[in-house]
């Protein structure tokens, strides 16, 4: 079910060190595990997470800290952030769990409205930052209308919230335990189709990866082609094409942090190749990829070889069998590439 992308593994490791190797699920509880050890104020919540939840990443940990410290929660996403608000408020380090990035948005108004805006209303006198808001997004071959969006876009409108999204299992640990320690309430999407499909040599000791700071991981000349979460797969097989049939060499960035973004990074990368290439899988209007090309069109005109290109999901509910059709799978986006060379 994951043909629109074969998986690259990470090459560099974060630190030196023993490695264990593991799947995106395993990686995300190894994390969640150091936390709860580490952290005697750390909670974890929601939806059938006693049991591991429904992509068991919290499996075994009620077992080993006890259900006053992981626990389920009603059927109910706006009481789980309320809740998520109180406990960061009163200081302890909440995880909660939304079981679909999709079913997040009856807790819009608690994330937006009260976490986000919390330190600045008090004047700093106090803020909830001790929150990381879980959350499995994004394609997973057939999930269908209800289990396949991807919503990184509506939060990134609201300045005082972290959002984040990991492209494997070595960036997933280290990602999150920075956003357990962050001091802002965090959004952590994770992409849900790369929980098995992604497996890697993962540090076992604990480890942080900045948040707001993109990665380079491959380095071109013709191209900026910049994803994020499965996404950057795509881009990077794209690049793999492009070098093989086009003979050009493609540069290709993992935004990583959605809310803030890298822009020195993303720019500097533009300015040297003169070309961009933005893909999401959710719709194209209002997307993400909108702000990067507004930002890269102001900052790098000059330097522009071509239009900021931008190939996403459609502007449509995200259908259940015309999946393949949906996604800007690698043909798409090298369609589009060939595009921009040939401008």
């Amino acid at each position: 079910m994951s043909s629109h992308f074969t998986f690259f593994p990470d090459e560099h490791k974060p630190i030196e060190g023993d490695t264990t190797k593991m799947n995106m699920m395993q990686a995300i509880n190894n994390a969640m595990d150091i936390t709860l050890k580490t952290d005697s104020s750390a909670v974890l919540f929601g939806e059938d997470v006693a049991f591991g939840g429904v992509f068991r990443c919290a499996l075994g940990l009620q077992e080993k800290y006890g259900n006053d410290r992981v626990f389920n929660t009603p059927l109910c996403e706006q009481g789980i952030a309320g809740f998520g608000i109180g406990l960061a408020t009163a200081g302890a380090t909440a995880i909660a769990e939304i079981q679909f990035a999709d079913y997040i948005f009856p807790a819009f108004d608690q994330l937006v409205n009260e976490a986000a805006k919390c330190r600045y209303r008090s004047g700093g006198q106090f803020d909830c930052g001790g929150l990381t808001v879980r959350a499995p997004c994004g394609a997973v071959g057939h999930g269908g209308l209800y289990h396949s969006q991807s919503p990184e876009a509506f939060f990134s409108h609201a300045p005082g919230l972290k959002v984040v999204v990991p492209r494997g299992p070595i960036s997933a640990k280290g990602l999150l335990l920075s956003c357990l320690k962050e001091r802002d309430p965090c959004v952590f999407l994770e992409p849900k189709i790369l929980y098995r499909a992604a497996a890697e040599e993962v540090p076992t000791a604990s480890y942080e990866i900045p948040l707001g700071k993109a990665q380079v991981l491959k380095e071109g000349d013709a191209a900026t082609l910049i994803g994020w979460g499965t996404q950057v797969h795509v881009l990077l097989e794209v690049a793999q094409t492009a070098q093989e049939t086009l003979g050009i060499s493609c540069e290709v960035i993992d935004l990583m942090s959605i809310l803030p973004w890298d822009e020195e990074t993303v720019c500097n990368s533009v300015k040297k190749t003169g070309r961009c290439l933005v893909a999401h899988e959710a719709p194209l209007t209002s997307g993400f990829g909108a702000e990067l090309a507004a930002t890269v069109q102001s900052e790098c005109f000059l330097h522009l070889e071509a239009p900021v290109a931008r190939v996403t999901g459609w502007d449509a509910p995200f259908p259940h069998v015309f999946e393949p059709f949906y996604l800007p799978d690698k043909m798409r986006c090298l369609s589009a590439l060939e595009k921009l060379i040939h401008y």
